[in-house]
């Protein structure tokens, strides 16, 4: 569950001015704003394709998880309002996980142990196919506790009644524990050993030492704190959201695991949420049920080397097994760059990303992650593009595509590698793309897309790629530049950006963006670095939004593969 920070409140209100109101907004209760509603008649930045209630304010993903034969998704969502508060554990079902139904909501405030919230959690799979799910709630004294929930009729493939425990809660602070009582939560789906314990880990901090506490359980209902946590880190401040699952470390690398599953040839990945900065990272390692160890390969105190899922704004994730595939699916909220003032207008707030497959990159050194396959099927009247040299300072128009509403893959081949921009120091990603955007000439780049582009190009988001000299090495860094994105300037345009580990002398440097109305999921180097971004322009909405091809470099590139697709509407009720 997402919780507001005063350090990061503090730090965004001094780079970027008003931008603060949202952010301030997304995590925290206005009571006087909660029930809301707005005039919705003019809606050019609600999504064709992405998962969105049709009104309200929408977070976390919760417990995603498939059962006989339909994929399930609950959500943490506001039923009164566009903003924080009233939270409960919003249902929707789907077949293919691009079109939804919704349910009634599964879980909500009833018992003391939840009575004052139905914050995050996470469904696992007993033996037998029984589902369950673990979840935080937030009791009379505001302290947060965790709580189980089963299925009133198993035989209901839509499970739409849910039963809560009556022993919840099941895990609570206490004086002798030590536990923050204002940080515990967000339980993880539980896994199994050969010992026949359950484990679990949940979310808390210790002054600023963040941490994955651990619990184990015979039966799933009485559970016994662990002497140490599976992971801690001094500076970090509160882990929310965190996810702890296996990763196959040999061919073929995409096929995903059962969370129970390990052995010589699993590694496992630690996901944790931090507050603090309000982006999701993740770390590799190996673990060792036996003594409930997890050693990852880089921790939190290799500051350069810590990954995250995506560049821009994505937050609060979870992944899920797919037993009907045989693949490990993400799932991920993406918040507004908007103002409260302006989410309320509209009658929403925040979307999911679309579903991504992620797997073990074959370095062992990533993840990978692409957008489940079933997406494709909305594609429609693809623009094919001959192979072309962009010259330096070309631009290229796509035209016969729904601008606003498209999936572009380009991939770009690159010589003349003596004129890169030499790179003398190292230098935070963000910072490069902030000082070098797409409108800064350089030597290779920066050259990619211009999505949500204006006729006369007053408004466009820039997603590129510019090739640095390091160190004797070619450093390939990708920008996502909101800085033009709209006229209207009471949004959050800050630009986004990450070095990727591609090495463009052997490798084509590939982009795909999925385009829908106020967002731009990029990921280049099939998958090896990911970028969301919300943009609101005022010009290029709907049919008046262009799509170009660019190159702003000094040098010459080659694009050897360019399609685009109109996307069709998902139904999503």
């Amino acid at each position: 569950m997402a919780i507001s920070s005063f350090f990061l409140l503090a730090t965004f209100s001094f780079i970027y001015g008003n931008a603060v109101l949202h952010i301030e907004a997304s995590h925290h209760v206005h009571r006087n704003l909660q029930s809301l509603t707005s005039d919705s008649s003019n809606q050019p930045y609600r999504t064709a394709y992405h998962f969105q209630p049709p009104k309200n304010w929408i977070n976390d993903p919760n417990g995603p998880m498939r059962y006989k034969g339909l994929y399930h998704l609950f959500y943490q969502y506001n039923p009164k309002g566009a903003v924080w508060g009233n939270i409960v554990w919003a249902h929707s079902i789907s077949k293919d996980l691009i079109n939804w139904t919704p349910l009634d909501h599964a879980i909500f405030p009833s018992q003391p142990s939840d009575i004052n919230g139905c914050w995050s959690g996470s469904a696992t799979i007993l033996p037998g196919g029984k589902p369950v799910i673990l979840y935080t709630g937030i009791d009379p004294m505001k302290n947060q506790v965790q709580n189980l929930a089963y299925p009133k009729n198993m035989s209901d493939p839509l499970l739409r009644e849910w039963v809560k425990s009556p022993k919840n809660p099941l895990m609570a602070p206490t004086i002798a524990n030590k536990i923050n009582s204002s940080s515990f939560r967000d339980p993880t789906t539980a896994w199994l050993g050969k010992d026949g314990y359950w484990r679990v880990i949940i979310g808390s901090k210790r002054n600023t030492r963040g941490m994955a506490i651990l619990y184990k359980s015979k039966d799933f209902v009485n559970w016994v704190q662990a002497k140490y946590p599976l992971l801690a880190a001094q500076g970090t401040g509160m882990w929310e959201c965190p996810d702890f699952y296996p990763v196959l470390n040999k061919t073929p690398f995409a096929i995903g695991v059962d969370t129970s599953i390990n052995g010589d040839d699993v590694m496992h990945v630690l996901k944790v949420s931090l507050d603090d900065t309000k982006h999701d990272h993740y770390l590799i390692g190996r673990y060792n049920i036996d003594k409930d160890i997890f050693v990852p390969y880089n921790g939190f105190e290799d500051n350069q080397f810590v990954l995250r899922y995506d560049y821009g704004k994505y937050y609060a994730s979870k992944t899920t097994f797919d037993d009907g595939k045989n693949r490990r699916i993400l799932f991920g909220w993406v918040n507004e760059s908007s103002s409260v003032a302006d989410d309320i207008k509209k009658g929403w707030s925040g979307i999911h990303a679309i579903p991504r497959a992620i797997w073990l990159h074959k370095s062992g050194k990533q993840l990978v992650q692409w957008p489940i396959n079933e997406i494709e099927r909305l594609r429609v009247n693809p623009v094919n593009y001959p192979t072309k040299v962009l010259k330096g300072g070309e631009l290229l128009q796509v035209p016969g595509v729904t601008a606003a509403q498209a999936d572009v893959e380009i991939s770009f081949e690159v010589n003349e590698f003596e004129k890169a921009e030499i790179l003398k120091s190292w230098t935070n990603p963000e910072i490069l793309c902030d000082k070098k955007g797409a409108a800064v000439k350089g030597g290779l780049g920066p050259f990619g897309l211009l999505v949500f582009a204006s006729k006369g190009l007053e408004e466009y988001t820039a997603v590129f790629f510019r090739i640095f000299r390091y160190q004797h090495k070619n450093l390939v860094l990708m920008c996502s530049d909101q800085s033009r994105s709209s006229l209207y300037k009471d949004n959050d345009m800050t630009t986004y950006g990450t070095f990727v580990d591609v090495d463009p002398l052997h490798e084509k440097l590939s982009l795909r963006s999925l385009i829908d109305h106020s967002v731009v999921e990029s990921f280049g180097a099939e998958g090896r670095a990911c970028i969301t971004s919300r943009v609101y322009p005022t010009l290029a909405i709907n049919d008046k939004a262009q799509l170009y091809a660019f190159n702003n470099g000094t040098s010459n590139v080659k694009i050897t593969r360019l399609t685009a697709w109109s996307m069709k509407k998902a139904k999503i009720n």
